[in-house]
């Protein structure tokens, strides 16, 4: 059994210029970014990790985590969602959690200065923030040193 508090590092890719971008916490609540540059920007946050109901599975629980039970995700809100008062764009991008392993999970808990990061693109087909459900950039949820 995976427990825990699990640290987690989302990075958007070239995002669009002068959008704001931060992630979502609870309901209406909001992360501002741990780094910011003109390439990219990384949130970096921590999810508690319940006791699984289903053998071999991770319970992603707190208030970053979105979404039914089986199909959790973290929001990455962009323009007026981020709180970017008179912006065109309103949108959020759903990062899915569900390809964190267990051993992953397991890694990062036991090992001190270790993230789980996910990176996504940024900006959307239509120029604009990314939206809806986004894939994630490379093999997806990686294990990183948390000063990388």
């Amino acid at each position: 059994m995976v427990t825990g508090d699990l640290r987690l590092r989302i990075t958007v890719e070239n995002p669009p210029a002068g959008v704001s971008i931060q992630v979502q916490r609870g309901r209406d609540g909001l992360l501002a970014p741990s780094r910011s540059g003109p390439k990219s920007i990384s949130f970096d946050f921590e999810m508690r990790l319940g006791a699984p109901k289903a053998p071999g599975a991770l319970r992603f629980l707190g208030e970053f985590a979105q979404g039914p039970p089986a199909a959790r995700f973290v929001y990455v809100s962009s323009g007026a969602r981020a709180g970017q008062g008179g912006s065109c764009w309103d949108r959020r991008a759903k990062v899915p959690l569900g390809g964190i392993t267990p051993e992953q999970a397991r890694r990062v808990l036991a090992g001190e200065g270790l993230v789980l990061e996910a990176r996504i693109g940024g900006t959307a087909r239509d120029g604009g923030p990314m939206c809806g459900a986004v894939p994630l950039l490379g093999a997806g949820w990686t294990v990183k040193a948390t000063g990388k």
